[in-house]
């Protein structure tokens, strides 16, 4: 039986994701596995070892900090060389609060995307992201500092799970908890029978059925993880459902209380108009002076007249149907019928955006399309627009929204999982209300919130004022709210495994301690 370790330490944790800010990112799982490792660092000392390590691929283009000392070689299984293992390279990286851990292997990372390219994933992506889970797994068990927890960051670490459980000849990580953070269900890492022997299993090992068409490997996170969270409490709530639980909404059910929302947070230091070097002008709660300036300064850059009071929508984010650009393009033409004008910024699939791209360039004066990932363009766009929108169909948790309030940049947003727990309608609740929101996603129901907010904008005012201030007080500082969370659920995996691994005489009395729940 494994060896298991006091209770009363502090806990050792290593994250295992394909992304993380600044380094490699495509969306916000690289904001969130950066901003919570540097918070755990801020504010969980006498609970944990610090700073936490995170292991990432070191992918074509990511540039080594001057200084870092020389990676060192570490031998790995690997199911495709020449003898069953191969080697890698480890390199550590004094990151912002934390230790970045790349695992370096031009094979497997050295490509122009991450996870594919042309619109088709990689074929070998199981090969890929279970290389970097046996490395991160070796390099533990070589430096004999084996974790309390293993804290897994959608599909790309769940092969850590099967590491975990026995499916490879290293011993070691038995007595390790996982908790597994999905950030977004609608990816599992489908991998088909003929692709299993990626990852160093055959259907038969490990609790994989024999007759398997393949290996969901969300799936099969989900199922092995000690403790599984998403990043809100309404997304989890939403996720037991058909409707968004994109096929694993029983198994999240039979998780019962081991399955729970911890609402992600917000950067607050690299998020501050107060602070925000981009910005034509700063400007914060007690002063929001700035923030004209910042409006006009948008307005310009992008040929808008920046005389002309009419309200300003911005919208960013990934051209995916997931974020609604298409219901913004139903309705543009409406909105702008109703005064107001539209700046866009996008990346990924532009066929998503094809029908504001024609209006854009009809109506240039108008409509501002940006088919780029800009980070300084992003910072102005929340600055210096008067409304910032949020249409997504469904929405885990989100950054976008809580940047707009931070910024006085009040959200219009879909009324659904984080969005809905992060922003309150202010018509429906004058005194306490921080945005807008609407319950279908249909370009009828985002027009009629935006007229609302139109309507609020124009009239100025005390109303639109006091809509601001209370929107700017909100604190989503990932060291107040999101990681203390993240602790307690890493000392309840621990208690979960640990019941896990008992006789099972001793389970009952131990059981009691690890039900707690966090909700």
């Amino acid at each position: 039986m494994a060896r298991l370790r006091p209770s009363n330490r502090r806990l050792r944790v290593a994250f295992i994701a394909a992304e993380c800010e600044p380094w490699a990112k495509t969306g916000g799982l690289a904001d969130v596995v950066d901003a919570l490792a540097r918070a755990l660092g801020d504010v969980a000392t006498s609970e944990l070892e610090t700073p936490v390590d995170v292991f990432l691929p070191r992918y074509r283009g990511l540039e080594i900090p001057a200084g870092t000392p020389p990676g060192r070689p570490l031998r790995v299984p690997d199911p495709y060389a020449l003898g069953g293992s191969t080697d890698v390279e480890i390199i550590d990286v004094a990151a912002d609060g934390y230790r970045l851990r790349l695992v370096d292997h031009a094979p497997a990372f050295d490509r122009s995307g991450y996870y594919g390219e042309a619109g088709a994933d990689f074929e070998d992506n199981a090969w890929r992201f279970g290389l970097l889970c046996r490395a991160a797994a070796a390099v533990l068990l070589e430096e004999g500092r084996v974790p309390d927890v293993l804290h897994l960051h959608d599909w790309h670490a769940a092969p850590a799970t099967l590491l975990r459980d026995g499916a490879f000849d290293e011993p070691g990580l038995e007595a390790t908890a996982v908790l597994l953070t999905v950030h977004n269900l609608a990816y599992h890492g489908w991998t088909p029978r003929d692709r299993v022997a990626q990852l160093g299993v055959v259907p038969g090992d490990v609790g994989i059925a024999r007759d398997a068409d393949g290996v969901d490997l969300l799936a099969t996170a989900i199922e092995r993880a000690d403790l599984v969270n998403t990043v809100s409490p309404g997304f989890a709530a939403e996720a037991l459902t058909q409707a968004f639980g994109m096929g694993l909404d029983g198994r999240l059910r039979a998780k019962g209380d081991r399955f729970f929302g911890i609402l992600n947070g917000l950067d607050t230091d690299g998020w501050n108009p107060a602070t925000d070097a981009t910005l034509a002008a700063t400007y914060s709660r007690e002063d929001r002076g700035g923030k004209a300036a910042c409006r006009a300064d948008l307005l310009k850059r992008i040929g808008f007249d920046p005389k002309d009071g009419g309200t300003v929508f911005g919208m960013i984010g990934r051209l995916d149907p997931q974020k609604g650009f298409d219901l913004l393009a139903e309705a543009a033409e409406g909105l702008l019928a109703d005064g107001a004008r539209l700046v866009v910024q996008g990346s990924g699939d532009h066929a998503n955006v094809a029908d504001l791209r024609r209006l854009a360039k009809r109506l240039p004066k108008r409509v501002a399309m940006i088919e780029r990932f800009d980070r300084d363009m992003a910072r102005r766009i929340y600055a210096g627009a008067d409304g910032f929108l949020m249409p997504s169909r469904f929405e885990p948790c989100g950054t976008g929204q809580m940047i707009g309030l931070r910024y006085g940049t009040p959200p219009i947003v879909h009324a659904t999982g984080g969005l809905r727990d992060t922003v309150i309608d202010v018509t429906a609740h004058p005194k306490t209300g921080t945005g807008f929101t609407f319950e279908d996603a249909t370009p009828d129901a985002l027009r009629e919130a935006c007229d609302r907010a139109i309507a609020l904008h124009q009239a100025g005012g005390r109303g639109w004022a006091a809509l601001l201030d209370r929107g700017m007080a909100v604190d989503f500082d990932w060291r107040t709210g999101s990681a203390p969370r993240y602790v307690e659920a890493y000392r309840r995996a621990v208690e979960v495994r640990r019941t896990s691994l008992q006789p099972s005489s001793a389970r009952k009395s131990a059981r009691r301690v690890a039900s707690g729940r966090i909700r």
